[in-house]
């Protein structure tokens, strides 16, 4: 989870991940930053986040972002 704040923080310094609730929904993040966002998370976890998984709710918060993250690596 840790490396998981340090990517965000490296492309958004600006926003405290760990009390957002909300990142998506309250337009924090925009899609430039979760293209971003995924790009680095496939490229350091080694997992593919397909379109399907663009979902909001996946990104509103660090923990359902780690969630995803942990799920794609267990499905492979």
């Amino acid at each position: 989870m840790e490396k998981v704040l340090e990517i965000l923080k490296g492309i958004r310094p600006d926003i405290d991940f760990e009390k957002e609730t909300k990142l998506i929904d309250d337009k924090i993040l925009d899609s430039f930053d979760i293209i971003s966002i995924v790009s680095e998370f496939n490229d350091q976890f080694n997992i593919a986040i397909d379109v399907e998984d663009l979902e909001p709710d996946n990104f509103n918060t660090v923990s359902a972002m780690w969630k995803l993250i942990t799920d794609k690596q267990s499905n492979g």
